[in-house]
């Protein structure tokens, strides 16, 4: 199956909702404080709330390498605005542009493993004010829409049988950049967490959906902390999806809810 196909299967289009003010704050009672591992959870406060409808799209392509152009036609058709994408396996820390008007900002290391990048469409990226290439599994791309600062992230968590020290270093970089985000500015993650999340929400009903299937596993229970932390819902898990395409959640897509 070709990398348009692969695509096409697994596109949805990034759902309305009730965006808010984005990044959490302190529960001014104390509650919704919790530690994990050393990091902190925090529960933020009702804001005013504010919307910007486009299409999103996270893919873990495996590789980058001769597929600019193909995907390119695929988000073209698909109209899709904004693309995440993981396991590219370039190297470097670069913009190019890719196609159908489409540019593509990427990081990667030299050992051809890993790497993430943003494609934004012809629109999106003249409004680019920002970009954070915090690692070979992170990278953060800031836009202004409508007078909205969105911050678009791309991520691709270790492995489960990556080594623990290389698990903790990836979720410290990841808070690192949550935690200094404006809390008046909006953020959309795309990304393969490698974790499960489970069919059941009991104690995450805020963040987890109810629709996903499996069995939550260690991983997907530091996906589903680090989405309560920064009261990000995990929009795979919020729709029904028809059974011959069921399959345990690998890539997801967290927004403000």
């Amino acid at each position: 199956m070709n990398l348009s196909e692969r695509i096409d299967d697994r596109t949805r289009a990034y759902p309305r909702g009730d965006a808010q003010g984005q990044h959490p704050a302190t529960a001014r009672n104390g509650q919704g404080l919790l530690h994990h591992n050393g990091r902190v959870q925090h529960k933020k406060q009702v804001q005013k709330i504010r919307e910007v409808c486009m299409r999103c799209g996270s893919w873990n392509v495996g590789s980058m390498t001769g597929r600019g152009r193909e995907l390119a036609e695929v988000l073209k058709r698909r109209r899709i605005k904004v693309a995440c994408i993981q396991e590219t396996k370039w190297k470097g820390a670069k913009a190019k542009e890719i196609g159908e008007g489409y540019k593509f900002y990427y990081v990667g290391s030299a050992g051809k493993r890993n790497g993430v990048g943003i494609v934004l469409d012809n629109e999106l990226k003249k409004c680019v004010i920002d970009i954070k290439r915090i690692s070979d599994r992170i990278i953060a791309v800031k836009v202004i829409v409508e007078s909205m600062v969105l911050n678009i992230i791309s991520v691709y968590a270790p492995q489960t049988g990556s080594d623990e020290d290389v698990k903790a270093k990836f979720w410290e970089d990841f808070d690192g950049l949550m935690i200094g985000i404006p809390e008046n500015e909006e953020v959309y993650v795309g990304g393969d967490f490698n974790g499960h999340v489970g069919v059941h929400n009991e104690n995450y009903d805020r963040v987890h959906g109810g629709r996903s299937i499996g069995i939550r596993n260690e991983d997907g229970e530091s996906l589903l902390e680090t989405a309560s932390a920064f009261d990000l819902a995990i929009v795979n898990t919020w729709f029904k999806k028809k059974r011959n395409t069921l399959s345990p959640i690998k890539v997801v897509t967290m927004r403000h809810k």
